[in-house]
């Protein structure tokens, strides 16, 4: 086993808070209402949390082993444990599936910034939904504002690296995680107390199993998978920074709790507001850029003032929830660069803070100026998404449970999941099958409905 010198979490609440970070990102916020309004509501919401429970948290749990084990970097963990064999591949393919989403999801991310800065100049006021589509498309096509936001959302997320584990990600985490609880609920309460929101709540928390079949199930469990950040790396990264007392099992199910907490926060603020003034939500970033700012508009109309502040604070925590990924995207990196080549941990963070910018540039140009320059029929922006979310990080994730299930040792497991047998995790025989057995069938299953095979 290996015995480096690491730094760790100074706290139980900061190691949850970095942890939860990780998977609260912008597809909390927009994916998972949708997916549940329109698959059965409440009985989406139930079968999601059975794939978080069932097969999420066991992979979660199986990354934590993996970090904290060889209290190395993704990059560096299954070189390590392996013992140099070719499962170091696995690592490497995290690492680079990490780098590779912080590129195109800093873009995305970049724009909560432009609309912070147009919700707070009052700019929505007054337009109409066409205006609201024209704006959008104008300023995602443009081939200089977007770059600026870009920029600016890097250099955030850089500042936070460079301050290091403790003073940096923990830190922030503490104060960030807080501050985006308190926002959703404030915009929930805020949206169910509008006129005809009960539409709204219907929609998305009526039981309805009439809409649930095959597809739901894959649905779920693809949701619950890639919103809880796993195969990018960043769980098991994290977990290198764990103490010894850390509990496995409490901190990811903690981290399941928080992101599912935050994602049906999330549509409880989107369809009463939507429902309230007659607009039926759809997804993507044409939910979050042009259909909530009318939204906001309408259904405040009575109070501007309410609107403003609502528009404001959405964008906040749009922001807030991606910045806490973003943070944990680089992280992957920056840490694998450290420990791979000894590199100081700035100059390492400055490696990929360049790298993901000039990625992040070349996917913000493809969606205006560069969008005739395709691969395999799609635009560079869409060729990241769909390699990364349909390609890499379901075969991350099997890989993982194949690693931990069939290649680690079972006592090895046992000792980081019951901290060398300090706790009774009576748990551990059904965990194991699962990670053997079930999870990667699962991920199998959600892998080939992505690529339109089942």
């Amino acid at each position: 086993m290996h015995h480096n010198e690491r730094v760790n979490f100074g706290s139980k609440i900061g190691t949850i808070l970095v942890a939860a970070g990780s998977a609260v990102g912008l597809g909390n916020i927009w994916r998972f209402p949708y997916e549940a309004g329109n698959h059965g509501g409440a009985a989406f919401i139930l079968i999601y949390l059975a794939c978080v429970f069932i097969l999420g948290l066991p992979i979660v749990i199986a990354e934590f082993v993996i970090g904290r084990r060889a209290k190395a970097s993704t990059g560096e963990a299954f070189n390590i444990l392996s013992g140099g064999k070719p499962w170091k591949w696995v690592g490497y393919l995290g690492v680079l599936t990490g780098f590779m989403i912080l590129g195109y999801y800093s873009v995305v991310a970049g724009w909560t910034l432009e609309y912070i800065y147009q919700a707070l100049s009052g700019t929505f006021f007054g337009k109409s939904s066409s205006e609201f589509i024209q704006m959008f498309q104008e300023f995602s096509t443009h081939p200089l504002r977007p770059l600026l936001w870009l920029f600016l959302f890097v250099l955030a997320t850089h500042f936070v690296i460079v301050k290091g584990v403790q003073k940096g990600i923990e830190r922030s985490s503490k104060m960030m995680m807080p501050v985006l609880f308190i926002l959703v609920v404030v915009l929930a309460v805020c949206s169910i107390m509008l006129p005809n929101s009960e539409k709204g709540i219907s929609f998305l928390l009526k039981l309805d199993f009439s809409k649930v079949n095959s597809e739901v199930f894959l649905g779920a469990m693809g949701q619950a998978f890639f919103s809880m950040s796993i195969g990018m790396g960043c769980l098991s990264t994290y977990a290198s920074y764990f103490s010894r007392t850390t509990r496995l099992s409490h901190t990811a199910i903690s981290v399941g709790l928080i992101d599912t907490f935050v994602a049906v926060l999330a549509g409880l603020i989107i369809f009463p507001a939507a429902f309230s003034v007659g607009v039926n939500p759809d997804a993507g970033p044409s939910l979050i850029f042009i259909t909530l700012p009318n939204v906001f508009q309408q259904a405040f109309s009575d109070l501007p003032i309410l609107a403003y502040t609502c528009s404001v604070l959405f964008y906040g925590l749009l922001a807030l929830a991606a910045l806490t990924s973003t943070i944990s995207l680089h992280e992957v990196s920056t840490a694998f660069l450290h420990d791979k080549f000894s590199l100081p941990r700035k100059q390492a963070a400055c490696f990929i803070t360049g790298g993901s910018f000039l990625i992040g540039v070349v996917s913000s140009l493809a969606l205006g100026d560069w969008s005739d320059y395709t691969i395999a029929g799609m635009n560079f922006f869409d060729a990241l998404d769909y390699f990364t979310a349909k390609i890499m990080l379901p075969l991350c994730g099997i890989l993982v449970a194949l690693f931990v299930g069939w290649y680690l040792k079972p006592e090895d497991v046992k000792d980081e999941v019951t901290n060398y047998g300090t706790l009774r995790e009576r748990f551990f025989p059904v965990f194991f099958l699962i990670i053997r057995y079930i999870a990667p069938v699962g991920i199998f299953l959600i892998f080939m409905n992505e690529l339109g095979l089942l």
